[in-house]
């Protein structure tokens, strides 16, 4: 008989609540429906609050005022940042007839948020979003969020050629459950020819599997997908879980490189955290974009880490696998193998503020908006100026992926009525806008967003306002920079892809991140932490000082760090990757 131990069965990881809560959620169902009948101001329970994501809403608290009860977020799909003016106008009025704010809030993934909404408002909101052809459907939540693409409106049929494959993309990875329409639109369905932007499947087409892809538990955490062009990154195409950069050739997009592994979100002091460029894996046929992006959410699905949601991205598990073992995987998955990727050429960004030719013989405009917030407050009324300009002119709208907006197929004589309608409603335009301030960008933060440590959008204009003038002391009021703020280390602002950045640490305290490129194709460093926000300019002083005399001329802020302090260095990791370089003693700071 036989005395040895017998081996010890392999344990199974613990999954996260919010593993649990997809699964037992009915397909993304959960108690919602009988919580909406509640009249009272009571919110939803925990876990479906987690399955509410999928369906474009947040419970959010109102950190000024917390007795207020519980209010709303809900966030507007837009792929590519497609939109009409007749449904501009729907999102207006939805601004005053269900929210507490009446503004509109632009997003940095082109989409658009509604923030201070109660309980009673969410159905009647959504029903007339879905009546205008648009959906809150997918835009958050453990599935492929809002689909991004370069959004300069040129009349050019590459440029037509991306939205299109940003279509197909958001039709791809779409989850199939019937929840949304059962519990917001009382079972009403839209076909997908009229124009709503993600389509609910046919359950008996799919065998009778309501998610014949994502199943009970849909993806590990969000799935960011964007396509670029390399003379248009707006769309910081090296951030996303997973992305395409389109190759033209001829006149047309034959082929794609195909990335994956991007993503910014990291955690103060757990190294294990990580902000990462995406990693090229190889380039496809223009027909087998969609398919290569299916297929590495396929293997995110499969093997992503549903134990730990801090650990769950994507990048964490191509870091895991490695770039060759993660290529591998996907290749399996989709039945297919990568080509060597193709030239891109020079990576460039470009904003097209102000007045641009489509190539038609018509003009597009340029929108600045700052922080992405339109509303009317004092002299400064965008939400009116917008009003006019969508009710009177009518044009085509795209999204930015900045937080602006651009009006496209204009005449001449639109391109004046433009911009007569934005200086007299008090608003920027080109000519009275810094460097400094057109590029910036900011997250919500306080008081809505529940993971802010610290003030972003609120606090942004005035910290600006200070830099515009250290910046004019030292004759750097005209050379281009990325200045970029949010209220903690998530990144929804981009914060480190920027020449430099504030990361909420706690309430006025920030960490300062510098060398990051406008173009997205460096990450910054962590440069000093814990810097209050009354000491910011005392900080970054000799920063500007040695920018200002050490430059070359046209470098960017980012770039000279780079040379001078850095070595140079194109950085792929930061915060627990190799390349961290924290607390340097560089422009007279102390270590």
């Amino acid at each position: 008989m036989s005395t040895e131990t017998p081996a010890a069965e392999p344990k199974t990881p613990k999954l996260t609540p919010a593993e649990k809560h997809k699964a037992e959620s009915k397909h993304l169902r959960g108690s919602i429906a009988n919580v909406l009948a509640d009249d009272g101001k009571k919110g939803f329970p925990v876990g479906d609050q987690t399955i509410l994501k999928v369906h474009g809403l947040y419970e959010q608290t109102n950190r000024d005022d917390r007795k207020s009860g519980a209010q709303f977020m809900i966030r507007i799909m837009a792929p590519g940042g497609k939109m009409t003016s007749k449904q501009w106008l729907v999102l207006d009025q939805l601004a005053d007839d269900h929210t507490q704010n009446h503004s509109i809030r632009l997003t940095t993934r082109q989409a658009v948020q509604f923030h201070t909404m109660v309980k009673g408002d969410l159905k009647p909101l959504i029903t007339r979003v879905h009546q205008a052809l648009m959906t809150s459907w997918a835009t958050c939540g453990d599935v492929q969020r809002n689909v991004m693409a370069s959004g300069a409106p040129f009349a050019s049929p590459i440029h037509n050629q991306v939205q299109q494959i940003a279509d197909q993309l958001s039709r791809k990875l779409a989850p199939q459950s019937g929840a949304y329409h059962e519990i917001w639109l009382d079972g009403q369905k839209i076909d997908g020819n009229t124009g709503c932007p993600v389509c609910v499947g046919d359950t008996a087409k799919n065998g009778g599997n309501e998610e014949p892809f994502y199943g009970e538990n849909y993806l590990p955490r969000k799935f960011k997908v964007g396509i670029g062009l390399a003379d248009d990154n707006a769309v910081d195409i090296f951030t996303h879980d997973a992305a395409l950069i389109a190759i033209p050739e001829g006149g047309t997009i034959k082929a794609v490189n195909v990335l994956a592994g991007g993503g910014l979100g990291m955690t103060h002091r757990i190294e294990e955290t990580i902000a990462r460029l995406g990693s090229t894996l190889g380039s496809v046929p223009v027909e087998k974009a969609a398919d290569a992006i299916r297929a590495i959410a396929t293997v995110y699905r499969d093997n992503g880490n549903r134990s730990d949601r801090r650990a769950a991205r994507t990048k964490y598990l191509l870091e895991s696998m490695g770039v060759d073992g993660f290529r591998a995987a996907v290749e399996k998955a989709g039945n297919f193998t990568f080509a060597p990727a193709l030239p891109t050429g020079e990576i460039k960004y470009q904003d097209y503020i102000g007045a641009h030719a489509q190539g038609d013989g018509k003009f597009f405009y340029g929108v600045w908006i700052e922080n992405g917030r339109i509303s009317d407050v004092g002299d400064f009324k965008l939400r009116s100026a917008m009003r006019q300009i969508t009710s009177t002119i009518a044009p085509r709208i795209v999204l930015a992926p900045n937080q602006q907006l651009f009006f496209a197929d204009l005449t001449a004589e639109q391109v004046k009525q433009i911009e007569a309608a934005l200086a007299g409603h008090g608003c920027a335009t080109p000519a009275n806008l810094s460097n400094a301030r057109r590029y910036a960008m900011a997250c919500v933060a306080l008081p809505t967003c529940g993971l802010a440590l610290a003030e972003s959008e609120r606090a942004l204009p005035d910290i600006l306002t200070t830099i515009e003038k250290e910046l004019a002391a030292r004759g750097l009021q005209d050379e281009r920079l990325t200045i970029r703020m949010t209220g903690c280390p998530n990144g929804c602002a981009r914060p480190y892809t920027a020449d430099l950045a504030f990361v909420g640490r706690k309430p006025e305290v920030y960490d300062i991140f510098l060398g990051g490129r406008i173009e997205g194709t460096r990450l910054a460093e962590l440069y000093l932490e814990n810097v209050a926000v009354d000491d910011l300019m005392a900080k970054l002083a000799p920063v500007f000082d040695a920018w200002g005399k050490e430059r070359v001329k046209g470098e960017t802020l980012g770039d000279f760090y780079n040379r001078k302090y850095a070595g140079g260095a194109t950085r792929t990791l930061i915060n627990g990757g190799k390349e961290k370089q924290a607390y340097l003693t560089i422009f007279g700071q102390p270590a």
